[in-house]
């Protein structure tokens, strides 16, 4: 049951910040926006900026291919430009294509050593192959650059979270909540790491947080049911799990919590 924050990151501070992970299919005006941009680049062939904004706006609809292409013409007329080397890489994690993302952080951290989203992208990508230690290393040095990042913070804990390291995983949730309390994925992440520490109240009003900005999480729905159950409060709990369900039929925790609930089995 551990939490999981997809990699995000903005284009560079030279163009608008925008994020390469979140797919916005539904929203008419993105396709305005990409004509929008093309004008600009027919009128500006040699500008990177321009392709790397177009490059975003076409990663929000999922088309990853046309965002590499873009991504790749702007590093082509400036081979220094750290934001599209990174968002690049975002780009081709979406794809599924890890290696070539890592190769494009990588780059990022070479054209640009203080661009700290870069570290925060390639510190993601480690922690999920396991690399645990250089992802670490990764996000101290993100936060050493930004202090406000909430993200990094956020990435950090997750890795700690992973380790098992619970208290010290609270301890950077807690501050990216401090730095951005209007995200759901941190309360979601520190509930779970207080479950394992049997703070089981206060998970629950991280779970109760956490659904109030995205009411659809089933993880967060999960997780609650198992803070619930874990307080001996079975029916709340069965609302949770059938909550979780409702929303991704194969849920394991909210399978299993239901499963265990309806035996009358106990979660000890």
């Amino acid at each position: 049951m551990s939490g999981l924050l997809a990699a995000c990151g903005t284009v560079g501070s030279l163009a608008p910040q925008q994020s390469v992970a979140v797919v916005d299919k539904a929203n008419p005006d993105s396709r305005v926006n990409i004509d929008s941009l093309s004008t600009v680049i027919r009128s500006n062939p040699n500008d990177p900026v321009a392709y790397n904004t177009r490059g975003a706006a076409y990663a929000r609809q999922g088309q990853y291919n046309d965002a590499v292409r873009d991504f790749s013409q702007a590093v082509t007329l400036d081979p220094g430009y750290a934001a599209a080397y990174t968002n690049r890489a975002l780009a081709y994690r979406q794809s599924g294509k890890d290696d070539a993302a890592l190769g494009d952080f990588t780059q990022a951290i070479t054209a640009d050593n203080r661009y700290a989203a870069a570290y925060v992208g390639r510190a993601n990508l480690l922690r999920t192959r396991g690399d645990t230690t250089q992802a670490l290393s990764d996000l101290s040095r993100a936060i050493s650059i930004n202090p406000e990042s909430a993200e990094a913070f956020h990435a950090r804990g997750l890795v700690y979270q992973k380790t098992g390291n619970h208290q010290q995983a609270i301890r950077d949730f807690d501050a990216a909540i401090d730095r951005n309390p209007f995200v759901a994925a941190p309360y979601t992440a520190r509930g779970q790491s207080l479950i394992e520490t049997g703070q089981f109240e206060k998970a629950v009003e991280d779970f109760n947080a956490s659904l109030h900005v995205n009411n659809n999480n089933a993880d967060a729905w999960a997780a609650r049911g198992v803070a619930l159950e874990r307080q001996g409060k079975t029916r709340e709990a069965t609302e949770s799990y059938q909550r979780a369900q409702g929303i991704d039929d194969r849920n394991r925790v909210a399978r299993d919590g239901l499963a265990r609930v309806n035996k009358g089995n106990r979660l000890f």
